[in-house]
């Protein structure tokens, strides 16, 4: 029969995955017993304890995919060859063409950069919004999941962009996160756009709809 600190051990409340890790020494208080070993108590971002690293990977699970309601694989037809090969004339013609973005998106999953076009994606959405209180709840969850330093899915942003975005999350509009979409844009055009070209994940596809275009 397992004793209490090893049963201690070995469950873990289902409702725990579904929170972020606090911040406060007294919220983690009760859970020592379970992990009388651990090497602090408190949620701060420098921690590297393994029981920290669990209980981040659990919160990453869970939150992995909150704004899936934007294109999680978009609708579209298999690309036609001029399209696939309009790819390669302009990252803008890459973009604004639905199965490219998702190809792109794939080629990013690759490079674990996902988070990237996911951010992008949900600006995009955001700017479409006009309800107010839509627009705030979306521009939170954006926030949470690709600006705050404690998420698994931060995008790369300067500091300039930040506090901007800090300044402007005090009252939320459907362009609070323009400076930081474009300057993430820029950041896949420069860095991960000519890696796509030059992948075999691209020249593969290439292929692929040039044998389809010669026998249809």
């Amino acid at each position: 029969m397992p004793t209490a600190d090893e049963a201690g051990k070995q469950h873990t409340g289902p409702e725990e995955a579904d929170r972020p890790p606090s911040m406060s020494r007294n919220d983690s208080a009760p859970l020592a017993p379970s992990r009388p070993n651990a090497c602090c108590f408190c949620w701060c971002c420098c921690c590297s304890c393994s029981w920290n690293e669990d209980r981040q990977r659990a919160w990453k699970t869970s939150r992995e995919t909150r704004l899936e309601t934007i294109p999680n694989c978009e609708t579209c037809t298999k690309p036609s060859q001029e399209e696939v090969q309009s790819w390669a004339k302009s990252f803008d013609k890459l973009m604004k063409n639905p199965a490219g973005r998702n190809v792109f998106r794939e080629f990013l999953r690759t490079e674990y950069s996902e988070e990237n076009m996911l951010f992008w994606l949900a600006c995009e959405e955001l700017k479409g919004e006009g309800n107010k209180q839509a627009i705030d709840e979306k521009a939170r969850l954006i926030y949470e999941d690709y600006i705050s330093i404690l998420s698994p899915k931060e995008v790369s942003l300067d500091s300039r962009v930040r506090e901007l975005i800090n300044k402007k999350m005090q009252e939320p509009s459907s362009h609070t996160f323009d400076d930081a979409q474009l300057q993430i844009y820029t950041l896949m055009h420069r860095d991960s756009y000519p890696r796509f070209l030059n992948s075999a994940f691209y020249k593969a596809l290439l292929l692929s709809t040039s044998r389809s275009s010669s026998e249809s």
